[in-house]
């Protein structure tokens, strides 16, 4: 008989294998394996006991919590589907969010539970609320525990096809209303499997979590972790010297870092770095980092960066910058610019193309710009009660990324910007991913955005906003002239704003929109 193909298959056979593991530590709290997927049965049971039905949706709103966690287990064992939801938005996005995913139950931590009290008169639909941790004795709102204390493991096992719904996880919503991405328990499993043939792991991986679960699933390490039988560590508030706290204090031996984790860790101070184990493995993804913010991660800590690519709407890998033994002859700073492109295929996510507008495969001259389109295991059934916007994202089989890329003669992919972020000044293409990366080697320069401004004689013109590393100066004409001597000159930012902070998503991305339309609360140093 043939089974589906369901991340839930994972956690079967690590309860077998490994029940006296470490499997969770959340603060103080340490569960084994058997521990663990116990209460995910407890969970599952009560939500059973609660009414939900098969396919109903269950939200969360909650930080990198061991009860968050049980969730992408607990709801699908119960048939349901996690919306996991992005703590950072406002009250009015979480109504939005849980209208338009028709959730029958809202789980939220403590610190969200004032925030989902504000909204209820707008929630009519929603069944149940449930207090995942601050709940005893809260008027509207279920504990947690006491429900899983009353539960018991022996819930109602549901009959999964591997194309049922799983997850729907929003988009960032920097441009318009969040997207729900429809995940199957297929797309989850692929991806889970194909990042394991990539990226190896074991039960001794002791997996510190400074992604968002909420992210895609947690880029479904949420179930790669448990896969292999490792050691999910949850880090409830992400900040670079937490990081170094913690992956000392619990033997940290591997992390997934947006950008800004990673910028925040690249740049953190001497004393925080102090007595940091080595050898920690780290993937990135969310936006190409930096050449020379891999050397610093690479060369000052001796970690080991790998970059991965991919969208919500991927599940969400599509490639790898996998290494080969060539690169291992490179000096350190021809290796991170390879290492800082987003790579090849993984073998079990499907077809890979950089196309131009009408749809042929560019040349592999690391030149040609192009769009990259992809089809396969991975790609999303859809987004959520909205057909219109799933058959402008899928045409003829292939989901557009909206990614402008190129090929290089070896076949690996390198993002050089969104379509949408291209600058185009007097005719020529300025990638601000470039621009960025030249940037970002000058030493005092510790983040940077380069956005296309109307210009009257070129008609856009690159322009850059500048973050600068702590206890160090910079000027305007210093940094143009840092990139005058390393880029075509039509690729010199007109200007450089120096600011406080970046305006980005919940995931790292930096809003570009936000900086091209000015900001009041972006004030300059």
């Amino acid at each position: 008989m043939e089974l589906p193909l369901t991340p839930l298959e994972f956690a079967r056979r690590s309860r077998r294998l490994y029940p006296d593991r470490e499997a969770v530590v959340d603060g103080d709290l340490r569960f084994t394996y058997a521990q663990f997927l116990d209460r995910c049965d407890r969970w599952a049971s009560a939500l059973q006991a609660l009414g939900v039905k098969r396919g109903e949706r269950v939200a969360y709103i909650a930080p990198n919590t061991h009860s968050h966690l049980e969730g992408y287990y607990g709801v699908p064992m119960a048939g349901a589907v996690i919306v996991p939801i992005n703590y950072r938005l406002t009250p009015d996005d979480f109504t939005y969010l849980i209208t338009h995913s028709g959730s029958a139950v809202v789980c939220a931590h403590s610190d969200y539970l004032d925030a989902v009290d504000s909204i209820r008169g707008h929630l009519p639909h929603v069944k149940h609320f449930v207090a995942l941790e601050g709940g005893a004795g809260r008027a509207g709102w279920y504990d947690y525990e006491a429900l899983l204390d009353e539960a018991n493991t022996d819930y109602s096992k549901q009959t999964l096809d591997e194309r049922d719904l799983l997850a729907i996880n929003y988009t960032s919503g920097t441009t318009s209303r969040q997207k729900g991405v429809m995940i199957t328990h297929r797309n989850a499993y692929i991806n889970v499997v194909g990042t394991l043939i990539h990226h190896h792991m074991t039960c001794e991986e002791r997996y510190v979590w400074t992604l968002p679960m909420f992210h895609a699933n947690g880029w479904t390490f949420t179930w790669i972790v448990t896969a292999v039988g490792g050691t999910h560590i949850c880090v409830r508030r992400v900040d670079p010297a937490r990081v170094f706290v913690v992956i000392t204090r619990e033997r940290g031996t591997m992390l997934c870092a947006a950008p800004t984790v990673l910028i925040g860790i690249a740049n953190a101070p001497d004393e925080v770095k102090r007595g940091a184990p080595r050898g920690v493995r780290v993937l990135t993804a969310g936006a190409p980092p930096a050449a020379a913010t891999i050397e610093r991660i690479e060369g000052e800590l001796g970690w080991e960066l790998t970059q991965v690519y991919g969208l919500t709407e991927t599940a969400p890998f599509i490639t790898i910058c996998e290494p080969r033994a060539e690169h291992s002859a490179l000096g350190a700073r021809d290796r991170a610019v390879i290492k800082a492109r987003q790579g090849v295929e993984l073998i079990t996510s499907g077809e890979l193309r950089v196309v131009d507008e009408e749809g042929r495969e560019v040349p592999a001259d690391g030149h040609t710009l192009g769009e990259i389109v992809v089809q396969g295991n991975v790609v999303m059934a859809g987004y959520f009660n909205d057909p219109e916007a799933t058959a402008k994202a899928i045409r003829n089989g292939w989901f557009h990324s909206g990614d402008a890329a190129v090929v290089h003669p070896d076949g690996y992919v390198e993002i050089r910007d969104r379509l949408k972020d291209v600058i185009i000044s007097g005719g020529e293409n300025i990638s601000s991913v470039e621009v960025e990366g030249a940037m970002l080697r000058h030493p005092s320069v510790q983040e940077v955005a380069i956005v296309g401004m109307p210009d009257e004689k070129w008609g856009e013109a690159p322009h850059a906003f500048v973050v600068l590393r702590p206890g160090t100066t910079a000027t305007e004409a210093e940094l143009r002239e840092f990139v005058r001597n390393v880029l075509a000159h039509f690729k010199c930012p007109k200007t450089v704003r120096f600011v406080d902070e970046l305006p980005k998503t919940a995931t790292g991305k930096i809003q570009k929109y936000v900086l091209r339309g000015g900001r009041p609360g972006i004030a300059a140093q």
